[in-house]
């Protein structure tokens, strides 16, 4: 198959993969409404970042590693929860209710804000599960085979999921014109409970 048609398929994966909103999207969809786009999609770009890694493990076929990070499901979900009960009571509880108009995001924000999202994608280890089933399935992990096809599937990954991140945070923020502090605070609330929620469940599953 052609490189362009690897990339084409990999670029689907990646955004089918993406786009399901789950903890990190309600991360990105605060983070938007709180520091403005630039926030939500380098946010967003953390998470494609670390689908890009899984999805390279389960392109080259590095069964090892995928194994191994298989086995520490226990443990990575544990992290991971733990990770988002404290986002969601950081954003509940700590969060200062500014106005989202005039919020400028800082290189440190920013920074954080890419970080955080990247090793929160990489502690769920259903990802890396979804990328070998479906890499597996269609017949694209290389096993050794020819390098160049893989990273061709990689970059499409890591272009598909930031595809679904810039669409969301295009799409959100919109809605922080007529947000006022007052409005800014029940987001904190709302997102706060989810993102604990989620943590909560993560823990109860692992």
């Amino acid at each position: 198959m052609d490189i362009p048609a690897l990339w084409l398929r990999g670029l689907v994966i990646g955004f089918s993969i993406a786009a399901p909103v789950g903890p990190i999207g309600v991360l990105c969809i605060r983070r938007t409404l709180q520091g403005g786009r630039r926030l939500g999609l380098v946010s967003g770009l953390g998470a494609a970042t670390a689908d890009a890694v899984y999805g390279s493990l389960a392109a080259f076929g590095v069964s090892l590693v995928v194994s191994l990070l298989t086995q520490q499901q226990f443990l990575l979900r544990v992290v991971g929860g733990i990770f988002l009960c404290y986002l969601g009571i950081r954003a509940f509880f700590f969060s200062r209710p500014t106005d989202p108009t005039t919020q400028t995001p800082s290189t440190a924000s920013l920074m954080q804000g890419y970080v955080s999202t990247f090793l929160l994608t990489l502690t769920n280890p259903m990802t890396i599960l979804s990328f070998a089933a479906v890499f597996s399935g269609l017949g694209l992990a290389t096993q050794g085979g020819d390098p160049q096809s893989a990273m061709a599937v990689v970059a499409g990954v890591f272009c598909g999921s930031a595809l679904w991140w810039f669409t969301l945070s295009l799409i959100v923020s919109p809605l922080r014109g007529p947000l006022t502090t007052r409005g800014m605070v029940w987001i904190n609330r709302v997102s706060g409970v989810v993102l604990l929620a989620f943590g909560v469940l993560a823990l109860f599953h692992s």
